[in-house]
């Protein structure tokens, strides 16, 4: 079957930088195996495909490696390519787990997009999984900012999330590639949140994405809900949102705001821009 992929990077720096992603829009979904192959073939951390459902669309989001629940900036993507083949608006859309929403505004070359993530939900993390997880990143204990605990954290997928306290903590992040896909696939994480605060609302954050056969990814929409969703579990001062800078140490900066309301659980506001490739 000939598709047509169109290829973006969401969650752009303006027209630098960003998380590239797939889009396949068409009437009928391809077989599961296909389109797996695509993803695979097209080589980013995503690939979302989308079919008429209804009054909005049926979604689904492929790694290299495997479908995955919900994709953030693989969304963003998609709320871009609507927005270009349809025109400006708010498109319902209806994934594996959750139904959500994304809005598409074009402005010249770039095209700004937000999406409404599914629910929010935290909890802690066992001793034993902590240890393998420090462990994987060389973590000591005091290399962790506990005034944000680690944790378990889904906005629409499951990721572990853990706080540093230093910037360099961060940006000298490395791990074995074999043994961080053993863990997340093993306990579902669909990366591993790592994560820098320089204030109150703005965050640096690096995301390993073994699950889906990638060492690194530069913009991820799902952790940042789910980060958010966290924030707000915690009562940290969030002021109703938060920046996020990712990809920054892989040479592919991008930023991420995420807006929320105090009500435990519900969905995230996640807005970026997007840039053809």
């Amino acid at each position: 079957m000939a598709m047509d992929i169109l290829r973006l990077a969401a969650f752009s720096d303006a027209d630098q930088g960003g998380n590239p992603a797939g889009v396949w829009i068409g009437d009928i979904f391809p077989d599961d195996a296909i389109m797996q192959q695509v993803a695979a073939e097209v080589g980013y951390s995503e690939t979302a495909f989308a079919v008429p459902q209804g009054d909005g669309f049926r979604v689904r989001y492929f790694s290299p490696e495997a479908e995955v629940p919900f994709c953030g900036h693989a969304t963003i993507a998609l709320g871009a390519a609507l927005a270009g083949r349809f025109g400006e608006g708010l498109f319902k859309l209806s994934l594996n787990e959750a139904q959500i929403s994304v809005e598409g505004h074009r402005d010249g070359a770039l095209t700004s997009a937000a999406l409404q993530s599914p629910p929010t939900l935290s909890k802690p993390v066992s001793r034993e999984l902590l240890s393998q997880a420090m462990s994987l990143f060389d973590l000591q204990a005091e290399d962790i900012d506990l005034r944000i605990p680690p944790a378990l954290i889904n906005g629409g997928a499951q990721h572990l999330v853990l706080a540093v306290n230093r910037r360099d903590t961060l940006r000298n992040m490395r791990y074995d590639f074999a043994t961080g896909r053993e863990l997340m696939v093993r306990e579902g994480w669909v990366t591993i949140l790592l994560v820098f605060a320089e204030s109150a609302r703005l965050f640096h954050t690096r995301n390993p994405f073994a699950f889906g056969g990638v060492y690194e990814d530069p913009a991820t929409g799902a952790s940042s809900a789910a980060f958010a969703g966290y924030l707000r579990d915690i009562g940290w001062d969030h002021g109703g949102v938060i920046d996020i800078v990712q990809g920054e140490d892989m040479g592919s900066r991008s930023r991420i705001r995420a807006e929320f309301s105090p009500e435990p659980g519900s969905s995230i506001r996640l807005s970026g821009t997007a840039r053809a490739l």
